[in-house]
């Protein structure tokens, strides 16, 4: 039976796991990964590091199914709801991509106007409610009318936030999408996505160590040509977590790791 909108939206966050995976881009002669053996749990987030050009935004769009017929995959990927993974993601990139001439809340809405319309689909009313609802809980109840161009970046991003949770998927797909805020927006904005997101399997493409350990229940740092996933062990304290010590120690392992892909 095939399943509806609203089914997908009410599906449990799903445990994503793949098993000996191989990705390769079809004009290219080698793999960008291979023998991929990851786990990604269910209401967590994994977070994901490596070189630039590793194959981190790789994966994580195949995941999206955004690189359709551009790649070759082999390898087993499922989900632990036994539902494809490509109905129930929502992705949000390293850019806000916020239509300059919509208003705040038209662009939190905006993802409604491309979705599959079905008899479960909210109304017009539902959906205006749903969106006041997301700016309220990311702190622009006050904004709705703005233009992007008339916000922070801070701003701009809890806007991409609102949008993506407008979604109601299980899983949420980030790629970088703190990068290019200051160190306290940032921290700001990780503990807020980690409070909206709670119930959502996250994956988390990051360069940051210390956003990868303070927000991480699994960590994989990607590494070699074709690039490998090795799983790293994370701080027993529960996320977010703060920057202590033992946090430091990792820190430096991971950095450690990563110049061996520099050298």
């Amino acid at each position: 039976m095939a399943l509806t909108t609203k089914d997908v939206n009410t599906l449990h966050s799903p445990v994503i796991t793949i098993k000996d995976g191989a990705l390769q881009y079809q004009q290219d002669a080698q793999p960008v990964l291979a023998e991929l053996n990851m786990e990604m749990p269910a209401k967590s987030w994994t977070c994901i590091l490596g070189r630039s050009g590793c194959g981190k935004t790789t994966l994580l769009r195949y995941l999206a199914n955004l690189l359709a017929d551009k790649v070759q995959w082999s390898g087993k990927l499922s989900t632990s709801n036994n539902t494809p993974l490509r109905t129930q993601v929502a992705y949000m990139a390293q850019q806000d991509l916020l239509m300059p001439w919509l208003n705040v809340l038209d662009n939190v809405l905006l993802s409604d106007k491309f979705s599959k319309k079905t008899q479960h689909t909210p109304s017009k009313t539902q959906q205006y409610e749903k969106a006041l609802t997301l700016l309220t809980e990311v702190g622009l109840a006050d904004k709705t009318q703005e233009l992007p161009q008339n916000l922070s970046g801070g701003m701009r991003q809890r806007v991409a936030l609102a949008r993506t949770l407008m979604q109601d998927k299980p899983v949420v797909l980030m790629d970088e999408p703190f990068s290019a805020l200051d160190a306290v927006t940032r921290y700001k904005l990780q503990n807020l996505a980690h409070q909206l997101l709670k119930d959502k399997t996250v994956v988390l493409i990051t360069h940051d160590p210390s956003e990868a350990i303070r927000l991480a229940g699994q960590l994989y740092i990607l590494q070699g040509q074709p690039a490998v996933a090795f799983s790293l062990t994370l701080p027993k304290a529960q996320t977010p977590r703060e920057l202590n010590a033992e946090s430091a120690i990792l820190q430096q392992q991971i950095i450690q790791r990563l110049e061996q892909d520099y050298e």
